[in-house]
């Protein structure tokens, strides 16, 4: 990227502030930002609570204007596991469901600091557990029509549930979608094994220090943070997860990671998808549903949600095909590669699952 382009791109980013001081303060203007955002007939939601422990987790639940698919997205909404809530993705939940037909359940998570790891984690994952074991309370006909879908640290987090169940052995998610997620630990440029870290981890929308203050409020014990539940990267065994959908931006931080974490999920014997959105900023998809980011991946959610995936859930597929759909400049258009090909192109700059 050359340096007019990136100046101009820098004008999108958010303010550098001190998030560790001033978590606070952005909650409440993203509060504001989403009141100002929502159109005055946005698409109607439904609250709900999930009763877990002792303690009541809301759930805002969010009906497309028009049913086209029989799915539940289960969301997790980004904010590196310290700003965002329901309120602030209202806006981005409607678009959700209206964009790909189907019902839309935001999960309230425990957000740090003030609730550090596993709280956040722990609340995402006893809502998903409770609604996969049974699904018909909440008027789903089938378990396998739920799908696990988040942004940033909800993509980790959604990846985390995944691999908790799994690990317990419980039923899992038909398929998960995770939009530029947080799958590793290490995001200062000196040390971390990708380059997507040292080419946009300055001066655009997520920059490598909020991140690493991101991770310190989290997870403040740094030995805690090679735990899979926080760096699913760093799962020794990643079979039997859901189908998957990664989604990446092209001028993100976290791009070559969550492109990693796709590649290590396939070479574990399941069905994963990989597409990066050429030109996009990290957060893209709380852009208005009109703009080319957002079209782009809601074009790519959708034939995944339709895709006859063929192996059941719970079970693994040989020589599964990663498509990597990745628009390239020119944009002369896609390409596709195997996991070993995909692996090949890029050694030597992913983490080791």
């Amino acid at each position: 990227m050359n340096r007019l382009t990136r100046s101009v791109l820098g004008l999108f980013a958010a303010p550098r502030i001190n998030m560790r001081e001033d978590y606070g303060k952005v909650r409440r203007i993203q509060r504001r930002l989403a009141l100002m955002s929502m159109p005055w007939r946005r698409t109607p939601y439904r609250q709900t609570v999930a009763e877990v422990g002792g303690r009541s987790i809301s759930v805002r639940v969010f009906q497309p204007k028009e049913r086209l698919r029989d799915d539940v997205l289960l969301f997790f909404h980004g904010g590196g596991w310290v700003t965002g809530d329901i309120e602030t993705y209202t806006p981005a939940c409607s678009t959700m469901a209206d964009l790909t037909g189907c019902a839309v359940a935001s999960v309230n998570y425990r957000l740090a600091p003030e609730h550090p790891f596993p709280a956040g984690f722990d609340d995402c994952f006893s809502v998903a557990e409770q609604l996969l074991a049974n699904p018909e309370g909440a008027g789903i006909a089938d378990a396998a029509s739920i799908v696990l879908v988040g942004d940033s640290a909800g993509g980790n987090l959604a990846a985390a549930v995944s691999l908790k169940l799994r690990q317990l052995g419980l039923r899992g998610a038909g398929r998960q979608i995770l939009l530029y997620p947080v799958t590793h630990w290490d995001h200062a440029q000196a040390t971390s094994p990708f380059d997507s870290v040292r080419e946009h981890g300055e001066d655009l929308r997520l920059t490598s220090v909020e991140v690493q203050d991101y991770f310190d409020m989290y997870v403040p014990d740094p030995e805690r943070r090679r735990d899979p539940f926080v760096a699913p990267l760093e799962a020794t065994d990643l079979t039997g997860q859901p189908a998957t959908l990664v989604v990446t931006a092209e001028l993100d931080l976290l791009r070559d990671e969550g492109e990693a974490y796709g590649r290590a999920v396939a070479r574990a014997g399941n069905t994963v998808r990989i597409h990066r959105v050429g030109g996009a900023l990290h957060g893209f998809i709380q852009l208005p549903r009109f703009s080319r980011p957002v079209r782009e991946a809601y074009a790519v959610i959708n034939a995944f949600l339709d895709e006859d995936l063929g192996s059941p859930v719970g079970t693994t597929a040989r020589d599964t095909t990663v498509t990597d759909a990745v628009e390239n400049p020119s944009g002369t258009g896609n390409a596709s590669a195997t996991a070993d090909e995909t692996d090949a192109e890029d050694s030597g700059q992913e983490a080791a699952p």
